[in-house]
């Protein structure tokens, strides 16, 4: 959990500071939402052996992996055709949603007996498995007119 929130929070750091001194750069662009797609595809399936997620919550689960295959085809297809999607606000939010869920079902059974880290988890999965179909549909549509350019 450690790590993970580590991870998480230096991503954020990362893209902010690139930000504020305007030090952006193409490889950074590249590589950032690579490792963010690693890191989640990562820990779901780590939690998904674990068992720490299983049941009705394989479904959300599953799609969030699928949206993070189909959205780097995605850009990767628009790269080709030379445009650029910018992440959607709404992406952001589906991001930080879905690494506080992860993080809930990291601890799991092992948070003290007040804290239903599994519940949080899982609700957060849900939540974050239902922005995923909204952001796959928003890169969908700004890709689908290039398909026969």
């Amino acid at each position: 959990m450690v790590i993970f929130t580590a991870a998480g929070i230096t991503d954020v750091l990362d893209g902010y500071m690139a930000r504020r001194e305007n030090k952006v750069t193409m490889l950074g662009q590249c590589l950032d939402p690579i490792a963010d797609k690693l890191l989640v595809s990562a820990v779901i399936l780590l939690l998904v052996y674990s068992k720490q997620i299983d049941g009705l919550t394989l479904f959300p689960a599953v799609i969030i992996l699928l949206r993070e295959v189909a959205v780097s085809g995605l850009r990767e297809f628009l790269a080709g055709v030379r445009v650029s999607v910018p992440v959607s606000q709404l992406a952001k939010w589906k991001t930080v949603i879905q690494m506080f869920a992860l993080g809930f079902l990291i601890v799991g059974h092992y948070s003290p007996d007040a804290i239903p880290a599994t519940l949080i988890g899982d609700i957060g999965l849900w939540i974050a498995g239902a922005l995923t179909v909204f952001t796959a549909w928003d890169y969908w549509r700004a890709s689908e007119r290039h398909f026969n350019s």
